[in-house]
């Protein structure tokens, strides 16, 4: 089965407190929404104390154009994921020696917070030297499950071609979504939790000729697959597009919806693989909030040290959609033991859900 080889992650230099956001949304909205005070609450009660945001705090609060948020979005998305990939094939954490770009067969690019034709693999593609015959499959619009979508699709080419080595790519600018004149609770909530990153992940099929570069033991396998989309739910997550650019759809049931949809999801396909629950060592989840992160303990009823991992990121660098559950996968990687099992899950515009079941294996 494919591989999970190694994994890169970069940052914008912009780092906020989130005690320090919690004033500027305050003065930005108080003279429209008197009543902001009473919904500022979310940003304490969402555990997040830190994050990183493409443009300094006070360019939030003047106007921009959905073409000069675009044109941001291009210049940062492409100057990020280059720092992804080359912390993902050069990474002394878990790579002997160094991967070469011409060793790459393929990138996967993942992202829904903006617009590029050609996409910015193409980008990518022409300042990194990669081979000129890579394959390229953009993917956008799967907003937080993007992610664990790309590992799903990475799967899926290296099983069909075990020899290859394919770069999955996620990036994130959510802050540059952000809409100043919206009043609605689901902005306030997105401007609580998002934020922007990139990652990078290395999936090998398993012929490839770059398993001796492993440092450790054992590496996660991608056993198996599965995606779910649930039917009538189009308006529970995604983007409002508009003139003045992409305007959040937050729905309040989401953490409802975990608690109640999920569990069978996951069990059936645990039971397809001759797996329960509780034979999970680990559980990779994508946190989309402290209140999702709950509806997990609860639906599925595992105990809270299964995401303390996934709590910490979030705490740290808030919820960058598609990259945060490979931020969360980069710390499992240094953890993991032979013959351990764990389960990647993110969820998504769709509404939908995205897993894919790891074994830890001795290559």
């Amino acid at each position: 089965m494919p591989l999970i080889l190694s994994v890169g992650q970069s940052v914008p230099k912009y780092k906020i407190n989130q005690e320090n956001v919690v004033p500027f949304i305050r003065e930005l909205f108080l003279k429209k929404y008197p009543s902001i005070d009473r919904l500022l609450s979310v940003f304490q009660n969402g555990e997040i104390q830190s994050r990183y945001i493409s443009k300094e705090l006070s360019w939030y609060s003047e106007e921009h154009s959905l073409e000069q948020k675009n044109q941001a979005y291009t210049e940062i998305s492409i100057e990020l994921s280059i720092e992804a990939i080359k912390k993902c094939v050069t990474s002394n954490e878990f790579l002997s020696s160094e991967v070469q770009y011409d060793e790459i067969d393929g990138i996967i690019f993942v992202s829904s917070t903006g617009f590029s034709t050609p996409t910015i693999d193409a980008h990518i593609a022409n300042i990194l030297p990669f081979r000129c015959d890579i394959k390229r499959i953009p993917i956008w619009g799967l907003g937080c499950a993007g992610g664990a979508s790309g590992i799903s699709r990475a799967f899926d080419y290296c099983k069909a071609h075990p020899k290859s080595n394919i770069l999955l790519v996620a990036v994130e600018l959510c802050s540059l979504t952000f809409q100043k004149e919206d009043l609605s609770k689901s902005n306030i909530i997105g401007t609580s939790l998002f934020a922007d990153g990139a990652a990078a992940v290395l999936v090998i099929g398993d012929e490839s000729n770059l398993k001796n570069r492993r440092i450790h033991k054992s590496l996660p396998s991608i056993e198996q697959t599965n995606s779910t989309l649930m039917p009538n739910s189009l308006d529970v997550m995604g983007w409002d597009v508009r003139n003045d650019g992409l305007f959040v759809i937050f729905s309040r049931d989401i953490p409802l919806i975990v608690k109640n949809w999920l569990q069978p999801v996951v069990s059936n396909f645990l039971n397809e693989n001759q797996l329960t629950i509780s034979d999970l060592s680990h559980f990779i989840a994508h946190p989309g909030g402290k209140k999702v992160l709950d509806a997990y303990v609860e639906s599925l009823d595992i105990c809270e040290e299964k995401i303390s991992i996934s709590l910490n990121v979030l705490k740290s660098f808030g919820n960058m959609s598609s990259c945060t559950v490979l931020f969360v996968l980069s710390e499992f990687m240094k953890k993991g033991k032979v013959n351990e099992y764990g389960l990647l899950c993110a969820l998504g515009p769709g509404f939908s859900s995205e897993l894919s079941l790891l074994k830890w294996v001795e290559c």
